[in-house]
């Protein structure tokens, strides 16, 4: 369970908002364990830059800093986005504080002090709730991923491993419009190389299998869902 869990996790990004330095330097020196991309800030203001310009899936930020606090960056992030996973580290237990955070719609927080085996608790909790999600990534069309289905209507499609990471690449990026080559190669080829032509051919048997015809080629760039 241990290298499928280190070997799924790794696929994930991370974002640390946290201004006391000792603490922030600890957290990523234990969440680099797991984690090949993480990034760091010490206020509110520079994590939500962090946000805009990376998109992390995973954010462990505090509630109290200096220059912009957590709960202000929690606002501006689930004002447009609910499906970053946003985990709270706090030394407040009262249960009015915690009610509170859930109003926020964090997903976890860890109380302060935190340790190893806090982290790494929470983080099986994430990428449990991840594989088990139902994301509906098109109107009408929902991505199962922990069974790797395609729902449309009444129809039900499985598809491969590598075909449900490029979809759910594209998802996570359809605020960006594109997805890069570079990043289809890192996340649904992983460690193999991607040629033009297995690209090409990958896209038009996954196009045969979906309902409907969602994906469109920006010449040059990649792959980006359809506008609605």
């Amino acid at each position: 369970m241990d290298k499928e869990f280190l070997s799924e996790i790794k696929k994930y990004s991370i974002l640390c908002v946290e201004d006391e330095d000792g603490i922030r330097k600890r957290l990523i020196n234990i969440l680099a364990y797991y984690f090949d991309d993480i990034y760091e800030a010490n206020s509110g203001q520079k994590g939500f830059k962090i946000y805009k310009e990376y998109k992390p899936n995973i954010i462990f930020t505090d509630i109290q800093m200096n220059d912009g606090d957590g709960i202000e960056l929690i606002k501006k992030i689930r004002k447009d986005d609910i499906q970053t996973k946003i985990v709270v580290l706090t030394a407040y237990s009262s249960e009015e504080y915690l009610f509170d955070l859930i109003n926020l719609n964090i997903d976890h927080y860890i109380l302060k002090p935190f340790n190893a085996t806090k982290l790494k608790d929470v983080l099986k909790k994430i990428l449990r709730e991840k594989l088990d999600s139902v994301l509906e990534i098109y109107p009408e069309v929902f991505l199962t991923l922990s069974s790797r289905e395609l729902r449309f209507k009444e129809e039900v499609i499985t598809i491969r491993k590598r075909e449900k990471d490029f979809l759910l690449l594209l998802f996570e990026n359809k605020n960006n419009c594109v997805t890069l080559y570079s990043q289809i190669e890192e996340v649904v080829w992983e460690n193999s190389e991607m040629t033009t032509s297995a690209l090409k051919t990958f896209i038009r048997e996954l196009r045969k299998k979906l309902p409907i015809d969602i994906i469109v080629n920006v010449p040059q760039e990649g792959y980006t869902f359809k506008y609605k």
